[in-house]
């Protein structure tokens, strides 16, 4: 294990030694069996050992207090309790595997797995809890040393000790990070879940209480922005957007489609590149800028314009706002409508053939946008005014005085403006 290099270099040292004495050869410690170095031992030796056992635990408990500052807690006799059972449990089933090599191990390891847990639950990494381990092998080596030269116990146990020592303290380290793993794994479960819960809550129609959504913001640390817009994502069935490019205070969701993206502040400075950072080669759609209790306005838009971008009505940039094709937003939020426009006002031009029927079309919602004015017209169509003029006589003989209502016109523009769009989607040209 990454970490005791002092304790390894001093133990290879007396290890050295002790069989240059010819003491214990490196044949006499099994390396290949997974209790290898506890075999090792004489049988009696956990029966020398124990009666200094209750000292050595004071001596650990009293070194990580005094040396690790993550520990030190004097004043809390409940967590100093937590410390000394672990101290306790570790030694305890060090000498059961010197008593019987074979023994449970399962109990220690569920121990240091909840120790794992609670390391997970204070906030904390592993490295204070590694320096603990570190620090209580090196007071063990100590004090085993010190029976050694005081001729209490054998001097040939010290390499198996030494060993055993390691493949012990491996076996902590793996139960220890495996608790913590998985604690953390669940919390940041639960996390999510809870984030994704207030994403639903931010887009409910009709929509939840300010102090409901202030709640749940609370418990996963979500400051409730003055304002926020909803992004949709189309990520098709094999979402690629990862948790970990999700920028600081956004909250997202990836198992529903179209994906959510919850951008708080949409406007403030370095939104929009925040924002393009994410998506970077997705199709997305920004909703409207709305308070916090209309989220789900600001995702109907969104959704509304990602449909239309897949349809080819509206660009297919990386992001599409919708606050810039409003127009466009609000004549396709009901197409029945818009067909029934359609056929009460455009039904002379289903008579002429398909060539002059599109000419003509383009041309009466060109002549609406400017005003009835024939050269602006042959500018824009990039023809001879001549040509426009030709066209309207044309145009006049189908439609007569519904040319002079402006009702009729306004409705006609509408009709038109979604009859080009979506010949624009047809044959796949952009808005």
């Amino acid at each position: 294990m990454n970490g005791f290099r002092t304790l390894e270099s001093e133990a290879a040292s007396r290890g050295a030694r002790i069989t240059a004495a010819g003491d214990i050869t490196p044949g006499r410690v099994p390396h290949e069996e997974p209790n290898g170095p506890f075999r090792a031992f004489p049988s009696d030796l956990h029966d020398r050992f124990r009666p200094f056992f209750a000292d050595l635990i004071e001596e650990v408990v009293r070194a990580i207090r005094t040396q690790i500052p993550e520990y030190a807690r004097p004043m809390d006799d409940t967590y100093m309790l937590v410390v000394r059972r672990g101290v306790e449990r570790a030694l305890e089933g060090f000498l059961d595997r010197m008593a019987e090599p074979d023994t449970d191990w399962a109990p220690v390891q569920a121990t240091y797995q909840r120790i794992g847990r609670g390391e997970a639950d204070e906030g904390r990494s592993l490295d204070s809890f590694q320096s603990a381990l570190r620090l209580g092998a090196r007071v063990a080596w100590r004090r085993v040393n010190a029976l050694v030269d005081a001729d209490l116990l054998p001097r040939h146990v010290l390499a198996a000790f030494g060993e055993a020592m390691f493949l012990y303290l491996d076996e902590m380290a793996a139960a220890t990070t495996a608790g913590y793993t998985e604690a953390r794994l669940h919390r940041a479960g639960e996390l999510q879940q809870r984030r994704a819960r207030l994403i639903d809550l931010l887009t409910a129609d009709p929509p939840v209480s300010a102090g409901a959504i202030s709640d749940l913001a609370h418990t996963v640390r979500w400051p409730v922005p003055r304002a926020l817009a909803v992004v949709a994502i189309d990520q098709g069935p094999q979402p690629t957007v990862a948790w970990s490019i999700v920028p600081p205070g956004f909250l997202a969701r990836f198992d529903v489609q179209p994906s959510v993206l919850v951008v708080p502040d949409p406007e403030g400075p370095g939104r929009a590149r925040a924002v393009a950072g994410a998506l970077r080669g997705l199709r997305a759609a920004m909703g409207p800028t709305v308070t916090p209790q209309e989220g789900a306005r600001s995702l109907r838009w969104a959704t509304q314009a990602l449909d239309l971008v897949r349809r080819g009505v509206l660009p297919d940039s990386e992001l599409v706002r919708c606050q810039e094709h409003l127009a466009t937003l609000l004549l396709f939020r009901d197409e029945a409508l818009v067909d029934a426009m359609a056929e009460r006002h455009l039904r002379p031009l289903e008579e002429m053939r398909p060539p002059q029927r599109e000419r003509l079309a383009e041309t009466l919602l060109c002549w609406l946008q400017c005003g009835h004015n024939a050269s602006e017209v042959a500018a824009q169509l990039a023809v001879h005014p001549q040509t426009v003029r030709y066209r309207m006589r044309q145009l006049d003989v189908l439609f007569g005085d519904r040319l002079l209502d402006p009702t009729v016109q306004f409705e006609m523009q509408l009709a038109l403006r979604a009859r080009a769009l979506r010949g624009g989607a047809a044959s796949g040209q952009p808005e």
